[in-house]
């Protein structure tokens, strides 16, 4: 029972004897009674009891006040109380879809990877054709490569991988920027990873890993033209035999990673290495296709090929190595006469201290035995370089190459510094 209704309940009982008492002190009666002292002695004895009763009433009062009081205190406290679990709710519910939204985050960082590198030099060029000064002599700064690549890791299997790339157009004297690597891969297992896109090819990026210098000079398929380093298509690649078998073969458009235009069939690039030591390459490949050339309204005479073969050796700044390529009607697809070209190159570099070391490659390049059997490019570089630290190396220098046929001679020699900067 709520305490204001207490207090209603007592009144109404306690009502009747306090009338009664009244009554029996009006003067009428008392005037009845006269001098009786017992009379007075009772009526005294009953004003005493009244006085009690007025008393416990008086006292029952305050306590239905504090009652009154802490019953209200309890419901503010009570509807507070519900306040507070509301917010506290609220709070909850908004911690946790923060908590929820923090953890998306973490695992897009965990699971994204992005790195870069950009290839430079300051040189002096002084090229000249025929004995004559060209316009590509002269100091500057290049930046030949500039990569940024951005990798996400869905699960354990699948993942993908972005490389945007540019360089220096001379036609319109404008630096662009393109794409150089765009697609999916699925690592099965250490023996089969598949990609699909824009993918790396199956030679030239393996010859770079064994090479070393790639800032200083292209390997010798890019150099001479008869390779590509990406193009559009599908691979797959792995190692066998505990690391020691590694293959891979591509299925491409053929137009290199610039054209990714349709064709009436597909080129093949393959390769198969053998690695019977740590850091020991023995590698054989081969290109076979139209170069993305026979297409619905243009019909290819020539199928493009090349053969490859390389064997070197890599520990660190310690590096060995040789390559040699032969090439068929690489640039007469669509030329009803055949050509044939040719190249090895030789390279090697000595780590004398953990930071310095010093390189040297010399190139050799028959570019057309059959349409132009005069035309050769002699080619070599020797430098030094020193590791800054683990993600930049800068190089002191010089290159010269020799191209001539029977009639025309051009040489080009380069001095200057060059660097290799990844983050």
């Amino acid at each position: 029972m709520r305490p204001t209704a207490l207090a209603a309940a007592l009144m109404l009982a306690l009502g009747p004897c306090l009338a009664l008492t009244v009554a029996a002190k009006s003067p009428h009666q008392a005037r009845k009674v006269g001098a009786d002292t017992s009379v007075q002695a009772q009526l005294a004895a009953r004003d005493r009891q009244i006085a009690a009763l007025q008393a416990a009433v008086a006292d029952l009062q305050a306590k239905v006040a504090d009652l009154q009081q802490r019953d209200t205190a309890q419901t503010a406290i009570n509807a507070t109380q519900t306040d507070v679990n509301t917010s506290t709710r609220q709070q909850v519910a908004s911690l946790q879809a923060t908590a929820k939204k923090t953890d998306k985050l973490e695992k897009l960082v965990d699971d994204t990877s992005v790195s870069g590198r950009v290839y430079m030099d300051l040189s002096d060029i002084a090229q000249t054709r025929n004995g004559l000064r060209t316009a590509a002599s002269g100091y500057g700064l290049d930046i030949k490569r500039g990569y940024l690549t951005v990798s996400h890791r869905f699960d354990d299997i699948w993942s993908a991988t972005l490389t945007t790339d540019f360089n220096y157009v001379a036609l319109d004297g404008q630096t662009q920027l393109f794409i150089k690597n765009l697609y999916v891969q699925g690592k099965f297992s250490d023996a089969f990873v598949f990609r699909a896109g824009e993918i790396p090819m199956a030679w030239t990026p393996y010859v770079e890993g064994y090479y070393g210098y790639r800032y200083v000079e292209n390997t010798l398929t890019d150099r001479a033209k008869v390779a590509n380093t990406a193009d559009w298509g599908v691979s797959a690649n792995g190692t066998l035999a505990g690391g020691r078998v590694d293959y891979a073969a591509a299925v491409v458009n053929g137009g290199s990673f610039k054209n990714p235009t349709r064709s009436s069939g597909m080129d093949f690039e393959g390769r198969l290495a053998f690695s019977p030591a740590a850091g020991f390459g023995i590698a054989i490949g081969g290109y076979s296709g139209t170069l993305g050339k026979d297409t619905a309204t243009t019909s290819a005479i020539h199928t493009a090929t090349r053969g490859d073969v390389m064997v070197a050796w890599a520990r660190g700044n310690n590096r060995i190595g040789v390559e040699y390529f032969t090439a068929g009607n690489w640039n007469t697809v669509l030329n009803p006469l055949r050509d044939r070209a040719s190249g090895w190159s030789a390279w090697g570099s000595y780590g004398f201290t953990p930071k310095w070391s010093v390189f040297t490659r010399v190139d050799r390049t028959d570019p057309s035995k059959d349409l132009a059997p005069t035309l050769r490019d002699r080619y070599f570089n020797f430098g030094l370089q020193w590791d800054a630290r683990k993600d930049i190396k800068l190089a002191l220098v010089y290159k010269h190459d020799d191209l001539r046929d029977a009639v025309n001679e051009q040489i080009t020699r380069e001095f200057g510094i060059f660097g290799d900067i990844a983050f």
